[in-house]
């Protein structure tokens, strides 16, 4: 590893699907020695044969933190998907006293696009205040304000296809969507270089609406695939009618409110300035995945 930062690199949600993949990204970097963090060692088996040093850790149980964090090191902190209120920010909390009494030298964590008290993203708050809880460690940190997920695109999208038209309720807004494997190559390469304390935004190469995303849709398809756009009540109701928990159903709901409100409308060359390399557009991203939303070759 040509990278003069050290070990050992510590990464939690490893049985996840991001933390799977910053794993696979430290592996092809060289670095080591590579810690992974999981509710679930037993699924690891094979990164245990691969050198990687497996532990069990429960951000739910802070007693299983400290044998986890164990020795130190520089450590990511993948936020949690628990949308039940509360769940999210009390099980950080867990992991972030325990990186400090364990030692952690530096602190990445995965944190959310203009995580301000005003954004209506359900779960904003938890994030803004995971912040403010690392920045209060005094340990060196990277926060990681990830975007949304262009691979979310490909459930609505796989509907949009079979309905014959998008529906949201994000009006003319637009977003930085930034695809998981951007995040994964993002995470790592803070985990091996970020010095001192950053705020890194980590999106795509260009914002996109959902007008856009429906064209590609439609090109795609081989049809016309309108985009339509509706009330924040109306997308709610149709995710509970469809078996969604409401709870859940409200966070997915504010997705596209915080789009409508601008609160995504954010690009950077963060993902390039950290790995090199620019992140993929969500049309290149859609157009890569056309068989998963047609189920055609």
């Amino acid at each position: 590893m040509s990278n003069a930062i050290k070990g050992p690199f510590i990464v939690t949600g490893a049985s996840g699907q991001l933390g799977s993949q910053v794993i696979d990204n430290l592996l092809a970097r060289g670095a080591e020695p590579i810690v992974a963090i999981t509710r679930t060692p037993e699924k690891l088996a094979a990164l245990r044969e691969r050198g990687i040093d497996v532990r069990a850790g429960d951000f739910n149980d802070p007693a299983t933190l400290g044998a986890a964090f164990d020795d130190g090191g520089r450590l990511l902190i993948i936020s949690t998907d628990d949308l039940e209120p509360g769940k999210r920010l009390a099980a950080h909390s867990n992991a972030v006293s325990a990186a400090k009494e364990a030692g952690v030298s530096h602190i990445v964590y995965t944190s959310l696009t203009n995580p301000d008290e005003n954004n209506p993203i359900g779960f904003a708050a938890d994030h803004r205040e995971t912040e403010t809880l690392i920045t209060q460690t005094g340990i060196p940190h990277t926060i990681l304000r990830n975007c949304l997920y262009a691979d979310l695109l490909l459930m609505n999208g796989q509907q949009a296809v079979g309905a014959g038209a998008l529906y949201a309720a994000a009006g003319d807004g637009k977003a930085g969507y930034v695809t998981r494997a951007d995040c994964a190559r993002a995470a790592a390469a803070a985990l091996m270089a970020e010095a001192g304390s950053t705020v890194r935004d980590v999106t795509g190469p260009e914002t996109v609406g959902q007008a856009d995303i429906a064209a590609t849709l439609s090109q795609i398809a081989g049809k016309e695939i309108p985009y339509v756009p509706i009330t924040r009540d109306a997308l709610l109701s149709a995710m509970v009618e469809n078996c969604l928990p409401e709870f859940m159903a409200d966070v997915f709901a504010s997705f596209d409110v915080a789009i409508a409100e601008g609160y995504l409308d954010v690009t950077t060359s963060d993902v390039e300035g950290l790995t090199g390399q620019k992140p993929q557009s969500v049309r290149d991203f859609l157009l890569a995945n056309k068989t998963a939303l047609t189920g055609q070759e």
